[in-house]
């Protein structure tokens, strides 16, 4: 037991060998999956009668209602239902349409192709978005993070090699957040894009930075936490940009699809907010959040929104320490797509794929500073953990997807008291952080460390 303990403390026993194995046996199993249901599916439905990529149904059915000039009757459910049945026959299940106007652009542009044909072009285009930010994260160059990634020990290489970044891509697409998204056709892949590009090019490309932050309003439940991050990190040109983003986005959609859509969408969160948050028709195990956790354990709607408030309250706080902090800008990064996922209380796990960026940059952190006790262990669990989120919380009544998000939360704020500690010109400079030695450097065969 001593030994298990060590091996979880130090991460010893998380070798390269390892994470390629896992990763490569996730990838080809979920590849497979993916393909039987595609291979067993007619006219677009699966064998238990949903249609392929599931929540996808009622973006190309509001996207069909923007065709036909009726951009607003998305947010009647009613409504909405009719024509999914309509298109996917009359067993179809409902899938609501709970996205601010803003999304009718894609909506519409996705219904001008067939069904089939606007799931794959939706999928594949905002999973390549997804692996071109994780791949801008892992392979940061020296003009881009500045001091706090240049190499520490001498003849440590900074940067990962060609084959190193070949390897952070397997992890990237095996991470199992991709299968559920894939599997309900969902935008994870879009919004982990956004925020994780974003987070990328603050410091250098500030103004392009805001704009994509702006571009996160078609998820503003992720959004609390970043304008909290960027008032403290003194991020104006960011802020700024991102402020005029979603007021041209607002103009934009306004005069596209008519004042009326707004009263529509206003009205349409009353039934997003009792029947699929409060009440929790879509399941508790499915929404990753500590409100469903309170829900699920049998609070009642008020504790559960105290909870929830007060868990969004401590985020906001701790990140406002940390991002007017000396900590490196990896740590912040991570710190803010881990605080957008928790400080919602309606997230489901699909939109773990945020935590594809977070991992991303604690990973680029740790590998060239060297990691701490635990810290390999927890962001492990961190990677693993979409694949039993949703069953483990259903026959356990066990929430391990906020559990181990929190914990991971906890792990990056320790690890920033360390940047605190440094004086203001050192901090971020590769400071000795593993049990067993310096930092090795931007090596995935640190972990074997």
């Amino acid at each position: 037991m001593d030994r298990a303990l060590t091996m979880l403390r130090t991460g010893d026993w998380l070798t390269r060998e390892r994470i390629r194995l896992v990763a490569s046996v996730l990838l080809i199993a979920s590849s497979i999956g993916f393909l039987f249901l595609v291979v067993t599916a007619r006219d677009g439905v699966d064998r238990q009668g949903r249609p392929l990529g599931t929540d996808f149904s009622n973006v190309y059915a509001a996207g069909t209602f923007v065709l036909d000039g009726n951009p607003d009757a998305p947010f009647d459910p009613p409504v909405q239902y009719a024509r999914e049945q309509s298109i996917f026959g009359k067993a179809t299940p409902f899938y609501g349409w709970h996205y601010p106007p803003y999304f009718l652009f894609v909506a519409g542009a996705l219904a001008k192709m067939s069904y089939g044909l606007a799931l794959a072009v939706w999928q594949a285009s905002t999973l390549v978005l997804y692996l071109l930010a994780i791949w801008a994260i892992i392979a940061p160059s020296p003009r881009l993070w500045g001091r706090s990634l240049r190499a520490g020990p001498v003849g440590n290489p900074a940067f990962p090699t060609v084959a190193e970044k070949r390897d952070w891509l397997l992890l990237a697409l095996a991470f199992p957040a991709v299968l559920i998204n894939v599997g309900h056709g969902q935008n994870g892949f879009l919004t982990a894009a956004l925020l994780g590009g974003a987070l990328v090019l603050l410091d250098r490309r500030p103004l392009i930075a805001g704009i994509l932050f702006g571009f996160l309003v078609y998820k503003p439940q992720f959004g609390l936490m970043i304008p909290i991050a960027l008032l403290a990190g003194a991020h104006w040109r960011s802020l700024m940009a991102a402020a005029a983003t979603v007021a041209m986005l607002t103009l934009v959609t306004t005069f596209t699809f008519g004042l009326q859509v707004w009263p529509a969408f206003l009205a349409s969160t009353h039934f997003s907010r009792t029947v699929v948050l409060e009440q929790g028709n879509t399941g508790w195990e499915k929404i990753q959040s500590l409100f469903s956790w309170a829900r699920m354990w049998g609070a009642p709607i008020p504790l559960a929104y105290a909870l929830q408030g007060t868990l969004t309250v401590a985020l906001g706080i701790a990140i406002v320490r940390l991002w007017r902090s000396a900590a490196s800008p990896t740590l912040k990064a991570a710190s803010l797509s881990l605080a957008a996922i928790l400080a919602t209380p309606y997230t489901l796990d699909y939109d773990m794929m945020v935590l594809g960026p977070a991992i991303a940059f604690f990973a680029v952190d740790g590998l060239v500073r060297g990691f701490g006790p635990w810290e390999k262990t927890t962001v492990a669990a961190l990677w693993l953990v979409p694949i039993a989120a949703r069953s483990v919380s259903q026959i356990t009544l066990i929430p391990v997807g906020v559990i181990a998000m929190l914990s991971m939360f906890f792990v990056i704020t320790k690890r920033a008291e360390l940047d605190r500690a440094l004086p203001m010109d050192l901090a971020g400079a590769a400071p000795k952080l593993s049990d067993g030695g310096p930092a090795r450097g931007h090596d995935i065969a640190a972990f074997e460390q």
